[in-house]
């Protein structure tokens, strides 16, 4: 099938080392991008104005106000809307060219490798680790490239996985981490913030290694992770190499893959946990009872501040040693009401006659 719209690719179609023929690997390219958020957004955008062929976009939420600062597909207008038709939409206007898939669906075991085997490239746009190491499977099992990126405060990553380097050595993400963070050890960018640029940066870097990659240009990072420093500007690349005892791990078939609880793997508990929660409406009305103590436990420098009376002892704290609590009644709360939990769970276990509570959604709930 001829390109459509050369005019609209002239400018890279000159590039000697790419040229028509890379261009129309572009437009053969299916390549399914997971996550239409901070890191999605630039992929989408980046890939659709490149004209690859087609593009799928899987992604359960709904566009936030606070999403726009980074999330820069989107507008006001657009609060409340699902993110995969929502970015869908605005894709098709600006390249009627090409084909765009939406999926506007939670991505898990059941429905990943269905999705996944219609595409022949997977950019993982992720923020939690669950979905990580699904995803990381499901390509392992389904032998298809993964173009992984991932954000902390000020750093970003960038890696390609599951493709073959000259020796013939694939890397996976389990060779680079064969163990998860435990819950709220590692923060997302809701919790612990992000310069809207980052993502950006990251994104559009993901976006290149996909075109490099699908046209056959420059040097993909086959095996290889790049670290970027928004702060300090700074990038270094680190060499992958592949771990025998990681490579046991991975799901030996698809049924495998299937049985696999990746919230469980990853130390996320179902609804078992003790920890009654309250609704917003609650803690309000709780805010001014004596008998309560009020715990906040984000660490130091977590936004927003909170208004009313509290005290703070950060998660990070309490594992390595319980602090001494005073009244029988405790409310425990946090950012979005996971690390709420686990704080309380820990302090259960030492203080099992008292009532701990934690706040339903953490402190994003109350605004």
């Amino acid at each position: 099938m001829a390109v459509k719209g050369k005019e609209r690719y002239a400018r890279q179609m000159i590039l000697k080392d790419f040229g028509p023929a890379g261009q129309q690997k572009l437009y053969n390219a299916k390549v399914l991008v997971i996550g239409a958020g901070g890191l999605g957004c630039p992929i989408l955008q980046y890939l659709a104005a490149a004209g690859v062929g087609t593009l799928g976009i899987v992604d359960h939420d709904v566009v936030e106000l606070s999403n726009l600062h980074r999330q820069i597909l989107y507008s006001v207008a657009d609060v409340g809307r699902l993110k995969a038709d929502c970015a869908a939409e605005k894709l098709s206007l600006f390249n009627p060219d090409i084909n765009i898939i939406a999926y506007p669906l939670e991505l898990s075991n059941q429905n990943a490798a269905l999705i996944m085997s219609k595409f022949d490239i997977i950019i993982d746009g992720s923020d939690n680790f669950p979905t990580r190491y699904m995803v990381n499977d499901a390509c392992a099992l389904l032998h298809l490239p993964l173009i992984y990126g991932a954000l902390s405060e000020s750093e970003g990553q960038v890696a390609i996985f599951n493709v073959s380097d000259a020796d013939g050595r694939k890397v996976n993400y389990r060779d680079i981490f064969p163990n998860p963070p435990q819950p709220g050890e590692v923060l997302n960018c809701a919790e612990a913030g992000v310069l809207g640029v980052l993502p950006g940066i990251i994104g559009t870097m993901q976006a290149a290694e996909a075109i490099k990659l699908i046209s056959g240009t420059g040097e993909p990072l086959i095996n290889q992770m790049l670290i970027y420093n928004l702060y300090n500007n700074s990038t270094y690349k680190v060499n992958l190499s592949p771990d025998e005892a990681s490579q046991r791990n991975l799901p030996s078939d698809l049924d495998a893959f299937l049985q696999t609880d990746y919230n469980w793997f990853c130390g996320i508990r179902a609804t078992t946990s003790q920890i009654e929660e309250l609704s917003p409406g609650e803690f309000r009305e709780m805010l001014f009872d004596e008998d309560y103590e009020i715990i906040d436990v984000r660490e130091d420098g977590e936004l927003p501040e909170a208004t009313f009376d509290h005290i703070r002892i950060p998660l990070s704290e309490i594992r390595k040693q319980v602090p001494a609590i005073d009244k029988d009644k405790v409310i425990l709360f946090c950012h979005s009401g996971v690390r709420s939990i686990l704080a309380g769970e820990i302090l259960q276990e030492v203080y099992p006659g008292k009532e701990f509570y934690s706040l339903k959604g953490g402190i994003l709930r109350l605004n």
